[in-house]
């Protein structure tokens, strides 16, 4: 359960208020992580770093005072934190003679399919070369209010744990183990070491927010760990200011708590259940029976079409399961109720027949 001897690709999560100390970086905090990754890198692994901390270090170079609320201030203090983060990664890694590398990422990256290969192939290069690729959501432009597109980069950090098929994420925070009870409102909570199963009862009775700077929470932290199981990652979450953490990790110690992944998906598969949906599409009974029997959706079960979007989209199917749709909106709602034969005569003999195919559909519940 706790053997990581022969996880070779590690993703570090590391959080604002762990990475932080008087609302700046905690430069000699930094030095210590480096070195434990170091040794990692020594060892013939492959580490990916998922920072958080941005918007921390703007808001104390401006030397604000309190939480940064307003969501322009906050693309703003990340406008000026990111590069004063990333100097201090570069001095810490650099007394190891390592490379680091700055990665930006928006939602919106990580649900294009053709944008997703894209980074894929990138961090898998930058991997090769030896480096250590640090990624952060680009606050400073995303479309969505900071925090709700990754929730201080827990999301994230399972994503992308996900989609470079990592063995182990380790996230570092300021939580020592996920308990059966909120330790701060009952002093018989008690640490859970292992977790098998990540359950909505489980989720429902997590926090909802994080410190200062950040937006993440115990239940953040659980949605990313439900997502990385299903990539076949292991996760552990612990506190990221026990002396030496990663490395005692790495060995095997009883430290935080174990998330351990239910069966893997394939990497398409994943994608699909992770990225945002543009729509929905309501099928029939037989529709839906169909597909749980790895049949292909045809427009004859479609019922009705809600939002717009294109041929290629992630829709959402009667709340039921996600599918990568071969159809728009459009043309959904003008072939809805009709024979399959009806798309190639209305749009063109070289459209694919169906709505979706089997590899095209992923269901909730797994």
């Amino acid at each position: 359960m706790r053997d990581f001897s022969q996880s070779k690709r590690i993703v570090v999560k590391i959080g604002t208020s762990t990475l932080s100390k008087d609302d700046a970086v905690d430069t000699e905090y930094l030095r210590c992580v480096a070195a434990q990754i170091a040794s990692l890198i020594g060892q013939g692994r492959q580490v990916v770093i998922i920072t958080s901390g941005a918007i921390g270090m703007g808001a104390g170079l401006l030397q604000l005072k309190g939480s940064v609320a307003d969501m322009k201030m906050r693309q703003a203090c990340a406008a000026i934190g990111q590069p004063l983060l990333m100097q201090e990664y570069q001095r810490a890694f650099a007394e190891h003679d390592i490379a680091v590398a700055q990665v930006l990422l928006t939602a919106e990256v990580l649900n294009n399919r053709k944008t997703y290969l894209n980074l894929r192939n990138s961090v898998e290069t930058l991997l090769k070369l030896g480096t250590v690729p640090v990624l952060n959501e680009n606050d400073s432009v995303s479309t969505d209010e900071i925090g709700s597109a990754f929730g201080d980069n827990d999301k994230l950090s399972a994503l992308v744990a996900s989609k470079l098929d990592a063995d182990l994420l380790i996230m570092l925070s300021d939580i020592d183990a996920m308990y059966d009870r909120d330790p701060r409102k009952h002093d018989d909570a008690k640490p859970i070491h292992a977790v098998f199963e990540i359950t909505d009862e489980i989720i429902r009775s997590a926090g909802k927010r994080g410190s200062k700077y950040a937006t993440g929470g115990m239940k953040a932290k659980l949605e990313a760990a439900k997502i990385a199981s299903y990539a076949g990652c292991r996760i552990v979450l612990a506190n990221g200011r026990t002396d030496n953490v990663i490395g005692r990790i790495m060995g095997g110690e009883e430290i935080g708590t174990v998330f351990m992944p239910k069966r893997k998906l394939g990497n398409r598969a994943r994608w699909i259940l992770n990225s945002a949906t543009a729509g929905a599409v309501r099928i029939d009974e037989g529709a839906m029976k169909a597909l749980r029997k790895r049949k292909s959706l045809l427009p004859s079960g479609v019922i009705d079409v809600h939002g717009d979007f294109k041929a290629g989209a992630v829709v959402m199917l009667n709340d039921a399961a996600k599918a990568q749709t071969s159809l728009g909106s459009s043309e959904l709602r003008s072939l809805a109720g009709k024979h399959s034969r009806e798309i190639r005569q209305t749009l063109g003999a070289d459209r694919r027949d169906v709505v979706a195919t089997p590899e095209d559909i992923v269901f909730l519940d797994y």
